[in-house]
């Protein structure tokens, strides 16, 4: 299937996604025809308990557990019709998605800057051009000072911009972030939630985070709930 993203189409569109585990008397329904979307240049949060089926949903959006029913189109592409992808699914996601986690994950032995290099390099952009646009978005962030710091130099709140900064390195048209805060207090967990709104505004991104803090929803254009596997609630508070 030939890829054409649409950047006038919601970054992320999912219609009646399901997905069940086992059969018969061992069934789980994890996630029940959950139908939304999340427009470019928002930022989205999605709330719910542990169980609710938030990772579930993110690991379908990020093609990394299918549905088992349903449909995901990603910048107007439909990218999976039940549990069938319609794109080479690797390819896809380093080239249109970008991801956060509740750790950075960097490359213990790679500098920051490196560990957004490569992001790049893997996707063959010339190591030149890469390592230009790492340090563009090390400043962005506001940790260019700490290019060439390796992962054990930096605090956990660093850490997670330079995990940002690796999550747009191939400007993806849709940011996955799973509990990107958990691990940080509240002052530098607002930082990067307040982080991932610049992006998504000034970098014309769709950005979904998944996590339990209450304290900075303010952030947030659209907040989305999920209570025993569907989508029983949304907010969108501003227009």
């Amino acid at each position: 299937m030939k890829i054409k993203i649409n950047p006038d189409a919601p970054a992320v569109e999912v219609r009646s996604l399901t997905k069940v585990y086992g059969s018969g008397n061992t069934e789980v329904v994890a996630m029940k025809d959950v139908t939304f979307s999340v427009r470019r240049g928002r930022v989205a949060a999605l709330l719910g308990p542990s169980g609710a089926g938030k990772s579930t949903l993110l690991g379908a959006i990020g093609l990394i557990n299918p549905p088992t029913s349903g449909s995901i189109a990603i910048g107007g592409c439909q990218v999976m019709k039940d549990s069938s992808p319609l794109v080479d699914v690797r390819a896809f996601r380093r080239k249109y998605l970008g991801f956060a986690f509740q750790k950075a994950n960097l490359i213990p032995f790679l500098t920051a800057v490196e560990n957004v290099q490569v992001a790049m390099e893997i996707n063959n952009i010339p190591p030149r051009k890469a390592r230009k646009r790492a340090f563009e978005l090390l400043d962005y962030l506001g940790v260019g000072n700490r290019a060439d710091n390796l992962p054990s130099m930096l605090s956990g709140g660093q850490q997670q911009r330079v995990a940002v900064a690796r999550a747009l390195a191939n400007n993806p048209s849709l940011i996955l972030a799973d509990e990107p805060t958990a691990a940080l207090d509240s002052y530098r967990g607002r930082q990067v939630m307040e982080l991932f709104r610049k992006v998504a505004h000034e970098q014309n991104a769709g950005v979904i985070v998944v996590t339990h803090d209450h304290r900075a929803l303010d952030v947030f254009d659209e907040i989305f709930e999920m209570e025993d596997g569907a989508l029983r609630f949304s907010n969108h508070p501003t227009s």
